[in-house]
């Protein structure tokens, strides 16, 4: 289990392994002509006066994004290499005008590189599927516990009424149970439950029975802690496991912000796995982050720091799965929700920090500001997408009315 001090002494060395050259005198912070033309259209400049606008201090920033490319910046952001006042409108800008595909085929080796990992390994198997709860989710409780509502939901909340992150979050949770149309007694699968949340929601305001499964083990005993007065079970398991150590079906399957850890190529078994477990008129509420066209390679910072094998899905990716095994009943995108989502999240975090840097360093909090800012930015570009899909098997009777 990764440990706060192993994780942030992998994240330094990873750092020093990239780092640029000492130099003797401070070199020109001006960029060349081909970064020039790229920023040109995103109304974002070097060494700008707006906000948004890039503050470079070392242009080896420059070599080291056309040769990784968003690899090379995220790393160079957490070296202190450059810096933006406001961090979210400059990803925003640049996320705009697909800033992010024309650096990454600038970099054509570290591009072809992750194409062909993607192409030759099943980066979500069997064996790595404990990885992001390794790397991620076990960073540590109290990260989560400062940065996240006292539900502790790690997904998008829903603004539609709402004012405060408690609020979103709690209405999301209640969208997420009217959707599926929850009854006392009922059972409920929840796939990727994290810290418990939408589990001890459900089954305290809808009556209904949960077990729970999660890939870290963190998230395990907290969740387990969190709903110990409740008819709730947590399990500590990959979702392949399901069929062999839960008995029976569940009359209502859930699972949020889980997908973009299941991977392409395992589409099919997730969805089989699903409809195997659930009842025949039964209710599937899939929650998951969506781009807005399908990309052959995971974002490489992204991969290397945050979430290890993840993949966004585009929708066709998700419906070619689908087709033969479950109906679309509803298709929800309220994607814009997660930029204040993930500004509420940075504010809480930030405003934390005292407290937390007693077990993390400087450049993990430059790693987690990079990662919630260039976040927000996405869905305010729209690039990133929030869908709920319910999902039914074509022996459930009568029409589904959605739920908004």
């Amino acid at each position: 289990m990764a440990t706060a001090h192993s994780r942030h002494s992998e994240t330094r060395s990873l750092l020093q392994a990239h780092a640029p050259a000492q130099r003797q005198h401070p070199p020109s912070t001006a960029p060349p002509a081909f970064i020039e033309r790229l920023l040109e259209p995103t109304d974002v400049r070097i060494n700008g006066t707006r906000p948004w606008d890039i503050q470079v201090h070392d242009p080896s920033v420059y070599q080291r994004t056309l040769r990784d490319g968003s690899l090379g910046l995220g790393e160079a952001y957490m070296a202190g290499v450059w810096d933006s006042e406001q961090l979210d409108e400059t990803f925003a800008r640049l996320l705009r005008h697909d800033l992010d595909s024309a650096l990454n085929h600038a970099a054509k080796l570290h591009f072809a590189f992750h194409w062909l990992k993607d192409r030759l390994i099943n980066r979500q198997s069997r064996s790595r599927a404990f990885t992001v709860g390794e790397r991620h989710y076990d960073i540590g409780n109290d990260v989560y516990q400062a940065m996240l509502d006292p539900t502790m939901s790690y997904s998008c909340g829903y603004w539609r009424d709402a004012t405060t992150l408690d609020e979103a979050q709690l209405a999301k949770l209640d969208l997420s149970c009217r959707k599926l149309e929850l009854q006392p007694g009922q059972r409920l699968l929840d796939i990727g439950c994290g810290w418990g949340g939408l589990a001890a929601y459900a089954a305290a305001h809808y009556g209904v029975e949960v077990v729970g499964i999660t890939v870290s083990r963190q998230q395990a005993e907290l969740a387990a802690e969190r709903c110990r007065d409740l008819p709730v079970d947590i399990r500590l398991m990959d979702y392949r496991d399901l069929p062999r150590d839960i008995g029976g079906r569940f009359e209502r399957i859930i699972s949020i912000g889980m997908f973009e850890h299941v991977g392409v190529r395992n589409y099919p078994a997730y969805f089989d796995v699903a409809a195997r477990l659930l009842a025949e008129d039964g209710l599937f509420l899939l929650h998951t982050i969506g781009n807005s066209t399908t990309s052959a390679v995971t974002d490489a910072w992204t991969d290397t720091y945050i979430f290890p094998n993840g993949k966004i899905p585009s929708a066709a990716e998700i419906t070619r799965a689908l087709e033969g095994r479950f109906l679309v009943e509803d298709w929800h995108n309220f994607g814009p929700d997660y930029d204040p989502t993930l500004m509420a999240w940075w504010q809480r975090f930030d405003a934390a920090w005292p407290e937390l840097r007693a077990n993390y360093d400087d450049a993990f909090y430059r790693m987690w500001k990079y990662y919630l800012h260039a976040s927000a930015g996405y869905f305010r570009s729209r690039q990133g997408q929030l869908w709920q899909i319910v999902l039914a098997k074509r022996s459930r009777p009568g029409a589904y009315r959605s739920v908004r």
